[in-house]
């Protein structure tokens, strides 16, 4: 009797696991955490990039803005990129460009005193949300994610290559 008493707790205990996994997976889908911002329309964003002069400073492969106004230093946007540029970080970059400078670029070209040029316009000041949130989707639409190579001669070196 003490075995069937033993068999039972187990039983009730997986039992109480998969309920207890349910209801957090219950709770978890109908809600996450984080900033949900309104869908942006990535030509209105296109608009916006030049409306709000972002060509002046920045420059994107196959995209000639229509007042040719250029910066001694053009930070590059868009491209191939190993790394997802998710939305939050385009977010940040625009909304908070201290947050990082770009990289690449030698710190006196894109800022005064470490401060990154784009803090001194006081964009924040002056971009809408819609604007922001059509910007960021015109900007996601200029990256293309590539997986870095794989170099499998660094990962598996055999020993003998005949045994292959």
């Amino acid at each position: 009797m003490t075995r069937n008493k033993t068999d039972a707790h187990r039983v009730l205990g997986a039992l109480a696991l998969v309920f207890s996994a349910a209801a957090l997976l219950a709770c978890a889908t109908g809600r996450s955490s984080g900033i949900h911002l309104p869908q942006g329309d990535a030509d209105r964003g296109r608009a916006a990039f030049v409306d709000l002069r972002c060509h002046v400073c920045h420059q994107i492969d196959g995209f000639d803005p229509p007042t040719p106004i250029m910066a001694r230093t053009r930070v590059a946007l868009g491209g191939q990129t190993a790394r997802v540029k998710t939305y939050g970080d385009l977010v940040t970059s625009i909304a908070n460009p201290s947050h990082r400078l770009a990289r690449g670029y030698p710190p006196e070209t894109v800022a005064v005193d470490g401060v990154p040029l784009m803090s001194l316009i006081y964009l924040n000041e002056l971009m809408t949300v819609q604007q922001l949130v059509d910007l960021v989707a015109f900007l996601q639409t200029q990256y293309e994610v590539v997986p870095p190579p794989i170099r499998l001669g660094e990962i598996y070196q055999p020993e003998d290559a005949d045994v292959l």
